[in-house]
């Protein structure tokens, strides 16, 4: 696996890539969870994952106010508000919608021109399948950048609220697996089941499993790579 750091628009990120001269491939694009960055244990593992058993190129990104990014005085107060409620023992719901919401909004065109350049690179190309996986933050990014973005053929969500989420989800069809945790102590089981109903796709997975919200079992991310071999190998052309 061949590891490339980049930056698109100061934005930086990361592309990892099957051994040189294994030819043109789909590309996964991954966002990372809250408080995590682009190179994050749980986000370099699951793209070697799919280096290694789809053989596709994987991208992360940096969010906004993660990583290598600074702190606007925004994200520090929603920061500390969301410290203040879990050390009151007061739901952190309401606050992570909000501010993954507003993280979102400035998200979203990132990613996208971060797609517009990885299509020039040769081994990837302008006409490629495209996946889409993020969890708890890289979900609420992932919604509404897979609604706006007809370039992205299939994707993978789960762990989070609805509320800011479920306009965007009725409008992605390409297919997708979801996540949920069914004794998740943040995120109502009624909540996670909601979002999963909103997403307007004719092809929809729903992955239950028992626990609480950081138990999601490992074996998740592999079922996330046969997924996406599934439906991006199957968008594949020798020529794509």
């Amino acid at each position: 696996m061949i590891e490339r750091d980049f930056a698109v628009g100061g934005v930086p990120g990361v592309l990892w890539s099957p051994a040189a001269g294994a030819g043109r491939a789909p590309l996964v694009l991954v966002g990372h969870g809250g408080g995590m960055h682009k190179k994050a244990p749980a986000v370099s593992g699951r793209a070697q994952r799919i280096v290694a058993g789809c053989g596709f190129h994987v991208a992360a990104i940096d969010a906004p106010g993660h990583g290598g990014r600074p702190r606007t005085a925004h994200d520090e107060r929603e920061i500390a508000e969301l410290y203040r409620a879990r050390a009151a023992g007061e739901p952190e719901g309401p606050i992570v919608v909000r501010y993954n919401a507003h993280l979102a909004e400035r998200a979203v065109p990132e990613w996208r021109a971060t797609l517009d350049a990885l299509r020039t690179l040769p081994e990837i190309g302008d006409r490629g399948p495209v996946g889409y996986l993020g969890l708890n933050m890289g979900t609420a990014i992932g919604v509404p950048l897979v609604a706006d973005d007809p370039r992205i053929d299939a994707a993978v969500f789960g762990l989070h609220w609805p509320d800011a989420l479920a306009e965007a989800a009725r409008r992605i069809t390409v297919p997708v697996e979801f996540d949920l945790q069914w004794d998740d102590e943040h995120i109502p089981r009624a909540a996670g089941l909601a979002l999963f109903d909103a997403f307007a796709s004719r092809e929809k997975s729903l992955h239950a499993n028992a626990g609480r919200h950081k138990e999601l079992p490992r074996f998740e991310a592999d079922s996330a790579v046969r997924f996406f071999a599934r439906h991006l190998g199957a968008k594949a052309a020798p020529d794509a």
